[in-house]
């Protein structure tokens, strides 16, 4: 199966957070499963790195690096099928990354892994 991963859900997953679900871990961890990560995802954490509401204790760069390399997750890019879901979504979650992620998981037919129970008012099957 392939999932997106959530924001939040990435960094408890590389930082080894026990926040992180064990459904979650599983699911991440289960190498019959895709592992998609969203320029969403990745350009909202160096938004919170920057303004410094988010401590990596790690170069942004090397955490990055290891979210490709050491954990082997897919860069889900961006297109404008995406975007244009975006524009028929209710506004259930005003979170525009979270609304992104939700139109690309429409689009591509994924899950998305998170514990935001927001994202259950949208047609997307959400695990956690």
């Amino acid at each position: 199966m392939r999932h997106l991963l959530d924001s939040h859900t990435l960094l408890w997953y590389t930082l080894g957070d026990p926040q992180l679900s064990e459904t979650a871990r599983a699911l991440i961890l289960d190498p019959a499963n895709e592992i998609f990560i969203s320029p969403a995802t990745y350009w909202e954490i160096a938004i919170k790195v920057s303004i410094g509401k988010l401590n990596l204790h790690q170069p942004y760069e090397d955490f990055i690096e290891a979210c490709m390399n050491k954990y082997g997750f897919i860069i889900l890019p961006i297109d404008p099928m995406h975007t244009a879901r975006v524009i028929g979504l209710p506004f259930h979650h005003r979170d525009p990354f979270d609304r992104l992620l939700v139109a690309q998981a429409l689009a591509e037919g994924m899950s998305i892994i998170s514990n935001d129970p927001a994202l259950d008012a949208y047609e997307i099957t959400r695990h956690w």
